[in-house]
């Protein structure tokens, strides 16, 4: 299949970025180009215009900062999965990235990129809810917002984006005192998770505390739910997920049929 015509320019900043999407207002950015691009190929996206991001050196990094990591949005996933930092002081993230399609798409896609294309299938946007995680978005001006990411997935593929911003960090809260969980079933290694769960709950003597757990999960809603008050049980070392409500109906109920990417990819053979 083959992409509707589109024109292209590669950007050395993050402020050129958003000069040209002001002057653009149909344009993409292009991070590493593994959400992005199998949409256009089958024209569910038709940017007539595609700013490519990904040479900007400066939105590479993961490093400590106090009561948080900071992410830089360009960082590909295998970096984020092998990052001593995060395996230090935020391992869910790290083991999560680690979690991502194949070596192929982990050397290449990137975190902000998988965030920003807001698919509640994804692993990273269900893990950064279940932490609470901050985005980072800067706009025209030098205008920089933070974003919870409980505020940031708005719904399906609707990050909270302007057309002229750009997501440029994901803070993440340390959480090495934390028990937590990722699990995910998909049907290949590579395929988006057909349902799954991150979870994350404060560790005592006596084991893990229930009042104090989140969870979120993958392909249940879209955009993805989340709670912050989830039952959890100790399982040797590790979470073992029982049931999280957010209201009346537990909030993973829609899952078994996903309005997400992957229902779609799997009704029309795609991947």
């Amino acid at each position: 299949m083959i992409p509707a015509p589109f024109e292209y320019q590669r950007v050395e900043s993050v402020d050129q970025a958003i000069q040209v999407l002001s002057d653009e207002p149909e344009a993409k950015i292009l991070a590493g180009g593994h959400s992005l691009l199998p949409l256009m190929r089958v024209r569910l996206a038709r940017p007539s215009f595609l700013v490519d991001i990904s040479r900007i050196q400066d939105l590479k990094y993961v490093k400590d900062d106090g009561d948080q990591v900071a992410i830089g949005a360009l960082t590909r996933h295998h970096d984020v999965a092998n990052s001593e930092v995060l395996h230090e002081l935020c391992p869910i993230v790290a083991y999560a990235a680690g979690e991502i399609g194949d070596p192929q798409v982990r050397h290449v896609g990137t975190i902000g990129g998988s965030v920003a294309h807001a698919d509640p299938a994804s692993d990273m946007p269900t893990v950064l809810l279940a932490l609470g995680a901050e985005m980072v978005v800067r706009g025209p001006d030098g205008n920089v917002r933070n974003v919870p990411a409980g505020d940031f997935f708005k719904g399906l593929f609707e990050p909270d984006l302007a057309t002229n911003e750009v997501l440029t960090e994901i803070r993440v809260p340390r959480t090495a005192d934390r028990g937590w969980s990722y699990l995910k079933f998909h049907r290949r290694a590579q395929d988006w998770a057909l349902v799954g769960v991150a979870a994350l709950a404060n560790a005592s003597v006596g084991g893990l505390v229930p009042s104090a757990a989140r969870c979120a999960a993958v392909a249940g809603s879209a955009p993805p739910a989340s709670s912050s008050s989830t039952p959890v049980a100790r399982r040797g070392r590790s979470l073992m997920f029982v049931r999280a409500t957010a209201g009346p109906a537990p909030f993973w109920a829609s899952a078994a049929t996903p309005t997400s990417a992957q229902s779609w990819a799997r009704r029309w053979n795609f991947r």
